[in-house]
């Protein structure tokens, strides 16, 4: 970065204002908040969010410099709910993503399926395409019952979300089907389910039983031979002690 381009000292200095400022709010967010979901909170997080983002831009761009704090995650949060508090309708919108990673098996299942199926010949669908074989499979199984059978399909999964939303009444019927998911206000969003491998940061919990494996595998023969020596030396020493008088 040029110096003509680089920020004052004046700049860093009121980014470092505006975030004392929005740590004061959001402390005193947290402190009134009304519940769980307060909005008032989720708004002051991400103003704090956005000013500590400032604030550590211009001061590295001024003076090379980093802060050592960093709130992971703001910017892939929803908006606060602005929907109504008492929602008399609901929209589901449900997205999972899967690989062909067997076509071979797709094509399979979709034949027993046109196969035991009367009424499946009478269709244009070809079960011989992975087109087709999808458009059967999809079409005879709950979405539900597809996710938890997808190897059998030969299909492997990819991330899921599952969205709801509130709505102030029901939609009329046939409204929306052209662009279902063209209108979706992430504030109105009620709550949201997100699945993906990026969660799974946890170490293998295998890890520490392998290890206790190796361990008990290092010196397996020692470990059995001492204590029956030490059993035996304790035998002959009580072998020796004279029997108790019966009057004690």
């Amino acid at each position: 970065m040029s110096d003509a381009a680089q920020p004052t000292a004046a700049e860093v200095r009121a980014a470092a204002e505006a975030v004392k400022t929005a740590l004061d709010r959001h402390l005193a967010a947290v402190e009134r908040r009304s519940g769980e979901d307060d909005p008032a909170v989720y708004e002051a997080f991400n103003e704090l969010a956005a000013a500590a983002e400032t604030y550590d831009e211009l001061l590295y761009d001024r003076y090379d410099e980093v802060t050592p704090f960093e709130i992971p995650g703001a910017e892939d949060e929803l908006p606060p709910y602005l929907g109504p508090e008492e929602p008399h309708a609901l929209s589901v919108l449900i997205r999972r993503d899967y690989a062909v990673v067997e076509p071979q098996r797709l094509l399979a299942q979709a034949r027993r399926i046109e196969a035991a199926d009367e009424d499946a010949a009478d269709t244009d669908v070809d079960a011989g395409t992975v087109h087709g074989a999808l458009g059967i499979l999809f079409g005879e199984f709950e979405p539900d019952e597809i996710a938890s059978r997808h190897k059998e399909f030969g299909l492997d999964e990819g991330d899921s979300t599952l969205w709801v939303t509130a709505a102030d009444e029901p939609a009329e019927a046939g409204e929306w089907l052209r662009a279902p998911f063209d209108q979706v206000d992430p504030q109105r969003v009620v709550c949201r389910f997100d699945v993906s491998a990026v969660f799974d940061d946890e170490p293998d919990d295998d890890e520490p039983d392998d290890e206790l494996d190796d361990e008990s595998d290092d010196e397996p023969d020692d470990d059995l031979d001492e204590p029956d020596t030490e059993l035996d030396g304790e035998l002959d020493e009580e072998d020796e002690l004279e029997p108790l008088d019966a009057d004690r």
